[in-house]
């Protein structure tokens, strides 16, 4: 948790997912020089006489060092090899704001948790509360779902949400129709005098299609977002060089620094000249 211009922020959690290796880097640099004979790696010689099969796949995929990519990405800046390795990330509790910084790097895959099918229990809270904003203040603060800690101020942003909602509620005909499934509309009547009972009997029923289409102007960038990114090595020098800068925004810069500590060392070896990284 750091305290940033006076708001309590929570960071965000990486865990790496997958990654390829660097030997099928090796593999595209030997044929693009037909050097495979000059490798310190005894798999990527036999690929001089033979195609691998299974096992010898598996063997380049477990190389630890290459001499020859270490001198094509700091000696003759041939980068275009580092594309053949792939690395995912499962990434955890960053924000929204995040998401479009993150948005600006145009070749990866991204994978985001969607507003339009999780936002079912931020609408079921409001239907059950019947007015009551103090009740949705509460029940939305138990989700958890800002990466803003201080808990005065999350209670500001919910607050806002609760009015947002009251707002949209008076200008259309029929707004339980848009919040709340079909099958779950007899609940308004049966639980008219128990607001946590009927918001437990709309979170158990069956949840309202695309709910999120109608309610996402009243989320801000302070929600939590979880999201599964994958980088080519290319791109993730490209991504690391601008986003663990001091000129970053503060919580992608943490998003950068904690997805470097997850990355292993022979990929961060043939990005980032400083090795910092291993302190």
């Amino acid at each position: 948790m750091e305290n940033i211009y006076g708001i309590k922020y929570l960071k965000p959690q990486v865990t790496l997912l997958q990654e390829t290796g660097i030997g099928v880097s090796e593999s595209a640099a030997r044929t693009c020089y037909d050097s495979f004979a000059n490798s310190e790696n005894e798999v990527i010689r036999k690929i001089q006489d033979t195609l691998p099969d299974a096992k010898m796949c598996d063997e380049i995929n477990s190389i630890e060092e290459s001499s020859l990519l270490d001198d094509l990405a700091w000696t003759y800046f041939h980068h275009s090899i580092l594309e053949h390795a792939n690395l995912s990330y499962l990434i955890r509790s960053t924000s929204r704001g995040v998401l479009q910084e993150h948005a600006r790097h145009r070749i990866q895959a991204i994978s985001v948790r969607s507003t339009r099918y999780t936002m079912s229990s931020i609408i079921n809270a409001f239907v059950a509360s019947m007015g009551d904003k103090e009740f949705f203040i509460q029940k939305v603060l138990s989700f958890d779902m800002f990466v803003t800690a201080d808990e005065e101020y999350n209670k500001l942003e919910i607050s806002a949400m609760f009015d947002k909602l009251s707002f949209q509620q008076k200008k259309v005909d029929d707004f339980n129709s848009i919040a709340v499934a079909k099958s779950s509309l007899v609940f308004l009547d049966e639980f008219k005098n128990d607001s946590q009972k009927l918001f437990e009997a709309l979170e158990n029923g069956k949840k309202k299609r695309n709910v999120g289409d109608a309610f996402k102007h009243i989320i801000t960038d302070n929600v939590k977002v979880d999201m599964v990114v994958t980088f080519n090595l290319r791109s993730l020098k490209n991504y690391f060089t601008l986003r663990d800068s001091g000129a970053a925004y503060f919580q992608i810069r943490w998003l950068a620094q904690e997805m470097m500590r997850v990355t292993p060392s022979k990929y961060l070896n043939l990005i980032i000249k400083k090795q910092s990284y291993k302190e």
